[in-house]
């Protein structure tokens, strides 16, 4: 039972949280509750100690922890996968540790986090706002739990803000393309590296929907004659590490791949002869491009190396060189270390072949400038159309200096907005049009749909082979448009079934 105790003019009240430890009765603020009664004093306090038995208590001094305190703790206990966990540390760096360091745990209120996220909203796109904050919210609800604060100050209430519909933080239309389009850009792609993979990679992107990941992570032994079997993808890291995991949600799924897709597969794999990689002893089916002379040049360490030293991701590295003010002291102290102990010049690289292809620098320089017959902007260049010879058609990609002004034509876009991520919509949309039923879609995809529904719902053989059938049809009819354009082609895999059409 609890007690009123007497001091020298006032009664203050005692109770237990644990045999032998005794807490006093205090305010919001944390100071000690003076009464004039020893009776209100051990009343007070032992409604506290019923709240101890019913687990309903919470030590007011816990919340005292600042919040950098708390996360750092918060994210060395967290066992997940390296994507996530990169993805974490991202958000806290960047974002999250600049506004709410210092900030005791109780302290943080709903009005603080809204100033925060209206000043992210004026930079940054409301949907990495969003993800922000989630992260911010399951910090704190982890810290409801430990007993820190009584609620959680992140939790969004329903019926706030403007009234504007569903659609007001709905996203642009995601870009799609048809059969011919991807050929297209499948061709391009390959033109702009000189090589076969990126049209073979394209291409089996878009005829199975495949995740990014999924395809640089496919490996030869998983090539079946009538089907690709996803096991593995390859994720980069902020770290520059391409980490090899299971698909996205463990969706393992057999992929149906139409014969021809399977041919052009084989075909590549026979030509390319592809040896195990050094970082993963594997053999992959696609492999990275060299960087160019002129970076193998300049050897020094690079941004990720910088990373690794300071113990940071790429993102918090780039901060620090840009926009420092946004990074905490102590961060911006360590990376700046790191910088000055390397060495780190911004315009080094390792000069090494990559064995790997790395997605911004795919999506950036090869996949783009395919779909849009534009150099997106690098500084101080700015963006700039592709310029090309003639011949052959489609046009061979001008190299060197004065390319543009030696060049004869430039690409006209084929789909503005296209990414390798909406090749997996195309893929989606095309099994619509030929009326591919839901369970097949979700198979390929790797989604999974927990309905009632779908548990009663099977993929039949007849199912598959219609739907092999209309990609069949769709490939048939690109080709047969593309060979109208011109009967050859510069890219040797694109050219050797041209021919065979002849």
């Amino acid at each position: 039972m609890g007690y009123g105790e007497k001091r020298a003019n006032y009664y203050r009240g005692r109770y237990w949280i644990a045999p032998g430890v005794l807490r006093t009765v205090v305010d919001a603020n944390g100071a000690t509750v003076r009464f004039t009664t020893k009776r209100e004093a051990a009343k007070a306090a032992n409604d506290h100690e019923a709240k101890v038995r019913d687990g309903a208590w919470r030590d007011p001094n816990a919340g005292k922890e600042t919040f950098g305190e708390y996360v750092n703790r918060w994210y060395e206990a967290q066992d997940l996968a390296a994507s996530t966990m990169q993805n974490y540390k991202r958000h806290i760096e960047e974002h999250l540790l600049p506004e709410f360091e210092d900030k005791a745990i109780a302290d943080i209120q709903p009005t603080d986090i809204g100033a925060w996220e209206k000043k992210e909203r004026a930079l940054y796109a409301a949907s990495s706002v969003k993800t922000w904050r989630g992260t911010l919210h399951l910090i704190l609800a982890d810290a409801v739990d430990e007993g820190l604060r009584d609620s959680n100050p992140a939790t969004k209430r329903r019926g706030r803000g403007k009234r504007a519909g569903r659609s007001r933080n709905r996203g642009p239309e995601k870009v799609v393309t048809d059969a011919l389009g991807m050929l297209l850009i499948a061709e391009r792609a390959s033109l702009l590296s000189g090589r076969d993979d990126e049209f073979v990679a394209v291409i089996l992107k878009g005829y199975t929907g495949m995740r990014w990941g999924e395809v640089v992570g496919l490996e030869t032994e998983f090539v079946r004659p009538s089907e690709v079997r996803v096991e593995w993808q390859l994720y980069e890291l902020d770290s520059g590490e391409l980490h090899r995991c299971p698909p996205k949600d463990d969706s393992y799924r057999s992929v149906d791949t139409p014969d021809w897709l399977s041919g052009l597969i084989a075909s590549h794999i026979a030509r390319t002869k592809p040896k195990p990689c050094e970082c993963h002893g594997l053999t992959y089916v696609f492999r990275g491009l060299k960087e160019s002379n002129a970076a193998a040049r300049q050897p020094g360490p690079k941004l990720v190396d910088v990373a690794r030293r300071a113990g940071v991701s790429t993102g918090t590295v780039s901060n620090v060189l840009n926009r420092p003010d946004t990074v905490p002291e102590l961060t911006r102290f360590k990376v700046e270390t790191a910088v000055a102990e390397l060495g780190y010049v911004r315009s080094g690289s390792s000069g090494q072949s990559a064995p790997h292809w790395r997605r911004t620098g795919f999506a950036t320089w090869l996949f783009q400038p395919a779909a849009t017959g534009w150099y997106p902007k690098k500084a101080p260049q700015e963006a700039h159309p592709v310029p090309v010879l003639a011949h052959p058609w489609p046009g061979a990609p001008a190299r060197g200096r004065n390319a543009s002004g030696r060049a004869e034509a430039c690409w006209l876009p084929i789909a503005k907005g296209l990414t390798p991520h909406g090749l997996r919509h195309s893929h989606k949309t095309v099994m619509e049009e030929l009326g591919t039923r839901p369970k097949l879609m979700d198979e390929r995809l790797g989604h999974e749909d927990g309905s009632v529904q779908a548990r009663y719902t099977h993929v039949t053989p007849t199912m598959r082979r219609r739907l092999m059938d209309g990609l069949t049809d769709q490939w048939e009819a690109a080709l047969a448009a593309r060979a109208a354009l011109s009967p050859c082609s510069p890219i040797a895999a694109l050219d050797a079934l041209l021919r065979a059409r002849r």
